[in-house]
């Protein structure tokens, strides 16, 4: 098997291509790994170089070397290639896909995800892009357009980063009206602060925004947060929000499905693992099984799994 690594070189600041560069050098020489190593120049050139690999035919691993965003663009590089997996080393400020697998100092160990196991995990498809972690549509896809912004700026993280955009946001429009449709149920129009499908826990660098989806139960979890209180009101409930404490809220309609459909008469932003866009409609439909995902070996992600630590009711 061939194994590739595309470190992402403006990933955590630019401060970890240094660290990780020679450690993987070093480690690939001494174990005579079939490998290839690359520092992307910019988005479409890492995904141009994976897509290469993902479509040669060979037996390949691909290791996304940074933050969530180039794990988004190797997911999108090798979708449709069965010979292609993927492995998360997490570099950036927010990381959140991979907190279901374990901590960051273990998914950064190079030997532990050589010799890990690939699994089948579900993708969201929204038009002809692809997610791994979570879509939405609403406030909290303006609050992560507006992150991209603080999270230039040295004094924030990824976390404070989406906390500072989250409180700049409330203080503009937060009202959208959306007609939402899930699976084949009856459409309803409502006015909501945002809707998201989620294939996974975390966004915005550790806001829990869906606490019980699991990546490969072949469910997305449907979270729609609807406008009943004003700015000073919702001030408040953050930090629950961020502790995944919203599900129970009157606000709040939890629910699991296959496809969730949107429009909005006015332009509204829609996240897609962190790309944002603006459209009237949007669509997020589960992909069973469209992935392989590297799950490195000092996770304990199995046995949570089999004893229900990791569940769609823990």
């Amino acid at each position: 098997m061939k194994h590739v690594f595309m470190i992402n070189p403006c990933a955590g600041k630019g401060k970890a291509l240094d660290i990780i560069k020679p450690k993987i050098e070093k480690y690939c020489s001494e174990n005579s790994i079939d490998s290839d190593i690359y520092v992307s120049k910019s988005s479409q050139d890492g995904i141009d170089y994976m897509r290469s690999f993902a479509q040669s035919g060979e037996h390949v691993r691909i290791y996304a070397c940074g933050g969530d965003g180039t794990l988004y663009d190797a997911v999108n590089a090798v979708f449709g290639n069965e010979n292609a997996e993927v492995a998360a080393i997490p570099l950036g400020s927010g990381n959140d896909f991979i907190r279901l697998f374990g901590k960051k100092e273990d998914m950064l160990d190079i030997d532990a995800q050589v010799n890990g196991t690939a699994i089948e995990l579900d993708v969201i498809r929204c038009g002809d892009r692809i997610a791994i972690n979570q879509c939405s549509m609403g406030i909290d896809a303006e609050i992560c357009a507006t992150q991209a912004y603080f999270k230039k700026l040295p004094i924030f993280s990824g976390e404070s980063a989406y906390t500072a955009a989250l409180f700049y946001c409330l203080m503009k429009k937060i009202n959208n009206e959306f007609t939402i449709q899930i699976d084949d149920e009856p459409p309803v129009k409502t006015k909501v602060l945002f809707s998201l499908g989620a294939n996974s826990r975390w966004y915005g660098g550790g806001y829990k925004g869906a606490p019980l989806a699991i990546p490969d139960d072949g469910l997305l979890d449907f979270i729609i947060v609807r406008k009943t209180v004003g700015r000073l009101g919702l001030i408040p409930l953050v930090s629950k929000y961020k502790a995944g404490q919203h599900l129970s809220w009157d606000m709040t309609t939890f629910k699991r499905g296959k496809k969730i459909t949107i429009h909005s008469d006015n332009l509204a932003a829609v996240n897609i693992d962190g790309e944002t866009d603006y459209a009237h409609d949007s669509t997020f439909e589960i992909i069973e099984k469209g992935i392989k995902f590297v799950v490195p070996s000092n996770s304990t992600y199995f046995e949570d799994r089999k004893s229900g630590k990791i569940s769609s009711t823990s």
